[in-house]
């Protein structure tokens, strides 16, 4: 999930997972709801606990540009060490 959603200015993005003492990378891309890949983050994170440390978007896009308001999709994508995958689609606001 990300928070605040809607927002104006800046967000987080973290999830909940059953793999804590593991490296994860982690994807998340922000999409218009045409499909257009608009930011693409990426991230190795390792946590103690089930919780993602919290990854954060200031609502630009790969160039640096403000994105447009309106309603985005975003997806996140974990990969494991040994190869295992998830994936989540969910959208967001921005104001």
């Amino acid at each position: 999930m990300n928070y605040p959603n809607p927002f104006t200015s800046r967000t987080s993005f973290w999830f909940e997972h059953n793999r804590p003492n593991e490296d994860l990378q982690v994807t998340i891309r922000v999409m218009t709801i045409t499909g257009k890949v608009v930011k693409t983050i990426a991230k190795t994170i390792n946590t103690t606990g089930n919780r993602s440390d919290e990854i954060e978007w200031n609502g630009r896009d790969e160039y640096g540009a403000q994105v447009g308001r309106g309603v985005y999709l975003y997806q996140v994508i974990v990969k494991t060490k040994d190869g295992r995958q998830q994936q989540k689609l969910e959208k967001l606001v921005i104001l």
